[in-house]
Parts: C-alpha cells; structure tokens; sequence
C-alpha cells in the first residue's frame, strides 16, 4: 500500500488548538471555552469523542507514522541495493548490465533529439602475463589503476564501465568518431604512461582500443559487438606488426 505525504498529513495532526486571543481584556474564561471546542482529533471535536475512540484514533495515528517511517526505510535500502546492483564487484565503475543500460538510454536520447554520441571499447594487452608474472593481485591493481585513470580523465556526462573480465567502456556523450578516436588514443596514453608500481617494480600496461559512433536505428548489443570486433582486429594489427 503507497502511503503518501498529502493523504497521511491530515492524519498525523493529533491536536489541533486555537490561538489565544489577541485583544487586550479578551475574557479568559471565553478564551478558554473557545479553545477547548476547537481541540479536535481528524477533524472531530475531541469533547465528541469517547475514551476508547480517542484511543483508538490514537493508535491508528501511530500504525500510520510507523508505517510511513518503514517505506521511508525501505526506499533507501532499495536505492542502495541498485546502487549495488550497478557497481562492478572489483573496480569503482559501473558493471556491465548498468553500462548496457546507460547506452540504450543514450541511443534513446539520441534517436530523439538528433544526438551523436560515441563509445570507445578499452582492453588490456598481457593481462594473462602479468597475472602469471606477478600473481593476481596485481593483476587486480592494474585493473583498479586503468579504471580509475579512465574515470578521472572524462567528464561528469561521460560514463564508463568495466565490460567483464579486461576490458572497459566508455560513453563519450556529444562526441563524433574524430573527437572519440582522440579521446580514446589520449585515454591510451595516459594509462602507459602511468606504468603500475607492484612491490617496488615497474609493470607496464598496455590498451587496445576502438571507438564507434552509434546513432537512429543502433541498439547497445550491436554498438558493443561492432567495437570488440574491430578492437580484437586493431590489437591483432598491431600484435602482427610487433611480431615481423
């Protein structure tokens, strides 16, 4: 049952008096009578009410306050639960299902209002070597490290969030793909210049990435497909180029 502010408000006054009377030599007992007939209880003048009416009356009063203090409570667990929900279980991003969520609703804006919008694809090269190498908990730290130059380098319309396992996302809202494959290369560069310090040694991290315009017609699983098969494209490209 939804308990609201304007039907409950009536209810919670459980007394209700008139003011003393402000001209001077006003007759007390006039006052004092006037003040009692006015005291009422929803409404109900409270000479018109038995005890046990009274009583009764009273403890709706509470079961109503008591009521409205548990929905208040239960809104806020259910806000932090979604906070939960979208929060990824590692790093300080969004997970994958809020991310989705966010894109669809950018595709939406921008199907409406004629909004270009990008988003670039982020994965990170020898993330098994380093894993291997230096155990797993760095391999976590590079990951914390990577989400969190990425968060601080966007602005507040901007979202990022991790896609599962090593890779990342980002929304870059207003954004064609020359301005998106900037932001992305910058991103990039960013993250390796900024090698992870693990036990006093120095573990380079590297990124592959790719960025896609989607616009009227896109929806979020095909954006998303088409940026991890052209940054597994673009990291073969290089990985090839590496090798000859």
């Amino acid at each position: 049952m939804e308990i609201s502010e304007t039907r409950t408000a009536p209810y919670l006054r459980s007394l209700s008096r008139a003011a003393a009377p402000s001209a001077a030599g006003a007759n007390p007992a006039a006052a004092m009578a006037a003040a009692a007939d006015s005291a009422t209880i929803m409404g109900v003048p409270e000479t018109e009410l038995t005890p046990k009416v009274r009583a009764a009356i009273m403890g709706l009063l509470d079961e109503v306050q008591r009521l409205r203090d548990e929905l208040r409570q239960s809104v806020k667990r259910i806000a932090y639960l979604e906070r939960l929900a979208d929060q990824d279980s590692l790093l300080p991003v969004i997970n994958r299902r809020a991310f989705v969520r966010e894109l669809s609703r950018m595709l939406s804006l921008g199907e409406r209002y004629g909004i270009v919008s990008s988003v670039l694809y982020f994965d990170i090269n020898g993330m098994k070597a380093i894993n291997d190498t230096h155990g797993h908990a760095a391999g976590d730290a590079a990951l914390a490290q990577v989400a969190e130059i990425l968060a601080e380098n966007i602005r507040e319309s901007d979202v990022v969030g991790r896609l599962g396992g090593d890779e990342f996302g980002v929304i870059l809202t207003q954004a064609d793909l020359a301005m998106a494959h900037e932001k992305a290369a910058s991103l990039a560069a960013a993250i390796e210049d900024a090698p992870l310090i693990w036990k006093g040694r120095e573990v380079a991290v590297g990124l592959a990435y790719d960025a896609q315009v989607f616009g009227a017609g896109d929806n979020a699983d095909r954006v998303l497909d088409a940026g991890d098969r052209a940054m597994y494209q673009r990291k073969q490209a290089t990985a090839g180029a590496r090798s000859t």
